[in-house]
């Protein structure tokens, strides 16, 4: 029996070491990449250097295209792991918190587990950035796998 698998991804390494781990972990699955823009994100809700004096005014029209053109990047890079895994990938996206949206999507469609990135960000750190990883495995109906920075 074929599982369902959501996997969140925002372009950074972390997610897609969660994403190869769903495709080799789980190789008898469907995987749903999701990424979810952030508006309270500055930076498109991706890992990259965003200089907020020369991108477009936050929360712009100019700034959700420019979110949606990196979006299509990450999707992108998130297919070209499913080819290179020979797995089956489809694509959704969603605009608001990471967190409620990865639950909302969890809980509105037949997803079995999830499998996500987590810094693991720990003390001030996460008190000031919060955790999506922390909140959706306290929120999630289903399974939520874990994948972690390697520590040295």
């Amino acid at each position: 029996m074929s599982r369902q698998l959501l996997v969140p991804v925002d372009g950074s390494p972390l997610s897609n070491r969660a994403l190869e781990h769903a495709f080799d972990a789980y190789d008898d699955s469907s995987v749903v990449a999701l990424h979810v823009i952030d508006p309270a994100d500055p930076g498109y809700s991706s890992p990259i250097d965003v200089d907020v004096m020369t991108e477009p005014p936050h929360g712009s029209e100019a700034w959700y295209e420019r979110a949606e053109k990196e979006e299509e990047r990450i999707f992108d890079e998130a297919r070209d792991l499913a080819a290179d895994h020979d797995a089956d990938l489809s694509t959704e996206s969603a605009i608001g918190d990471p967190a409620r949206e990865i639950v909302d999507y969890t809980e509105d469609h037949d997803v079995d587990a999830i499998v996500m990135g987590s810094h693991g960000r720990s003390g001030p750190t996460r008190l000031l950035l919060g955790s999506t990883a922390e909140l959706v495995v306290s929120r999630a109906p289903v399974t939520v796998t874990v994948v972690r920075d390697e520590v040295a």
